[in-house]
């Protein structure tokens, strides 16, 4: 299996087991679809990057499919294309792990590394995904900006700083001082339901970037 991950000692293995239902969901697509990626998800970017995503968790067809994160669905083709625009990215995104697309300043990391049963993981398997997203976090310190894609998303990474999330509620476009120097903006998650019913349009996720690129601007960075 191809390993994408700048940052592969934070990884949970290929055949994690610590939650049953994702387990279960996983041994159903390597036997429907053998040729797919079907395990955790890997983060995918830049290891000196200023700039996290944190998503929620692998599409059927897209990551979990691919095993790159956002690789092969709608969610993707919206992303990606923003990264293109903004400066965020080297390269032409074709919707595969070997297109040699390359992420410069950014890095994608998901809140559940497994897919989960219609896109919708529990309380409890995000508690018990955390500790994955929680070393990634750890081990990227270069990061100031983060982005989260979507309410999940919001709540695992203030969990993780030991925030809560009433402190900071989730707004499309919203910034949250971290209170150490870094700061967390919201947007809706760029996925096809959003964008076709208009709860998010292509220049309100660009406008979500135009801000990460100004906070990044007035914040020094570490070390």
């Amino acid at each position: 299996m191809m390993e994408l991950s700048p940052i592969a000692h934070t990884e949970p293995p290929v055949d994690c087991l610590l939650c049953p239902r994702l387990v279960a969901l996983r041994r159903e697509c390597q036997s429907r679809h053998p040729g797919w990626w079907n395990a955790p998800v890997p983060a995918f970017g830049d290891a000196n990057a200023w700039l996290g995503i944190v998503g929620l968790a692998p599409g059927m067809h897209g990551a979990n499919r691919t095993g790159r994160p956002f690789t092969g669905d709608y969610a993707g083709d919206l992303l990606f294309a923003t990264f293109l625009k903004f400066g965020l990215s080297r390269g032409t995104y074709q919707s595969r792990v070997d297109d040699g697309l390359e992420l410069e300043g950014v890095i994608i990391i998901n809140s559940v590394k497994c897919l989960p049963p219609q896109n919708k993981p529990t309380p409890q398997e995000i508690n018990t995904c955390r500790r994955f997203l929680s070393a990634q976090l750890d081990a990227l310190p270069q990061l100031r900006v983060f982005i989260a894609l979507g309410r999940i998303a919001h709540d695992s990474f203030l969990r993780h700083l030991g925030l809560r999330a009433a402190s900071h509620p989730f707004g499309h476009n919203a910034l949250h001082d971290l209170g150490d120097g870094r700061v967390l903006i919201d947007s809706y998650h760029c996925s096809r339901y959003n964008t076709n019913t208009g709860r998010l349009t292509e220049a309100m996720f660009e406008a979500v970037f135009e801000r990460a690129l100004a906070a990044r601007d007035r914040i020094t960075p570490p070390g």
